[in-house]
């Protein structure tokens, strides 16, 4: 993942994890190079942790 990355174990809200996404797909010009997929399916994984967790905590 790119070098601004959080480091496993420090949770991010889902809205972050969505603002690196849209950020990638932005510096990438909508087509992904392999780097960059591997690090967007990342972020895809940590978005879904942290929606998960965020329904959680609401309930």
């Amino acid at each position: 993942m790119s070098p601004d990355s959080v480091p496993p174990g420090s949770p991010r809200s889902a809205t972050e994890v969505n603002e690196q996404i849209r950020a990638l797909w932005l510096r990438a010009g909508g087509s992904l190079s392999a780097q960059e997929r591997a690090e967007y399916e990342l972020l895809v994984v940590e978005w879904a942790e942290a929606i998960r967790g965020e329904i959680i905590e609401a309930a």
